[in-house]
């Protein structure tokens, strides 16, 4: 409920700037309306978000998938965190834009030179959050599977896995949260496609309207994944801590 009220008073304050601004700088929402029912009646609304929310998609498992393996090995190995550390603070410190155009020179104006500047730019927040959590698993409940004879699969399974499944869950919302933005330019340096290419397009193009239609558009996507998916996985991850009085 409270979300909806902001909301409402985000389009009030919008709707009464709108009228003491020029319409070619600062449309009403209604104007912004009608061009997203356009581009929506046309298909190429739903064409574009489909590249990117796909793009989006190949990123995040891409970059969740080997940031939380080399994250866990270096929480768990002190040779490998002493090697992939310095990599890491480079990673960390490089600029997106940087490596989305070292990606496109190297590999070429390609889907695959996208998604893996998108993937680079994300993996290294969910390594150091994967390796925090992995320092702080409970070394006793390693000794009691060990004890028991636990096979290493059933132990990381049952043991180690929802020790570390809060820092997974924040790993993926501050991670998909990053990609969010990162996709954006990444498709208005080198896409022929995407929400990101339309808005550059607009830009060129001094089209208000047509950018705010696309960038509110993907908004509301964003806040849709982020409350139907994002949150409730976040909420199941952490269940089974206790809550504060």
């Amino acid at each position: 409920m409270l979300r909806l009220l902001s909301i409402a008073l985000l389009l009030a304050i919008w709707w009464t700037a709108a009228l003491f601004v020029d319409g070619a700088k600062l449309p009403s929402p209604p104007v912004v309306l009608h061009v997203i029912i356009a581009e929506a009646a046309s298909g190429a609304l739903f064409l574009h978000l489909g590249a990117t929310l796909a793009r989006v998609a190949l990123a995040f498992v891409l970059a969740m998938s080997l940031g939380s393996a080399i994250g866990y090995l270096m929480g768990r190995v002190k040779l490998a965190d002493r090697l992939g550390d310095p990599w890491l603070i480079l990673l960390l410190n490089l600029p997106a834009l940087v490596v989305i155009v070292l990606a496109y020179i190297w590999a070429g104006l390609t889907e695959a030179a996208a998604i893996a500047a998108i993937a680079i730019n994300k993996l290294p927040t969910a390594v150091v959050t994967l390796r925090e959590g992995t320092r702080a698993l409970d070394r006793s409940l390693d000794e009691m599977a060990t004890v028991f004879a636990m096979p290493r699969w059933r132990a990381f399974r049952h043991v180690v896995l929802p020790q570390l499944a809060p820092y997974i869950a924040a790993s993926a919302r501050s991670g998909l949260s990053l990609v969010w933005k990162i996709v954006l330019v990444a498709e208005l340096l080198g896409r022929p496609n995407g929400v990101g290419f339309e808005i550059g397009v607009a830009f060129q193009l001094f089209d208000t309207p047509r950018l705010l239609a696309y960038s509110l558009t993907f908004a509301a996507v964003v806040l849709v994944i982020e409350t139907a998916l994002v949150q409730p996985f976040e909420a199941r991850a952490t269940r089974w801590r206790p809550r504060a009085a």
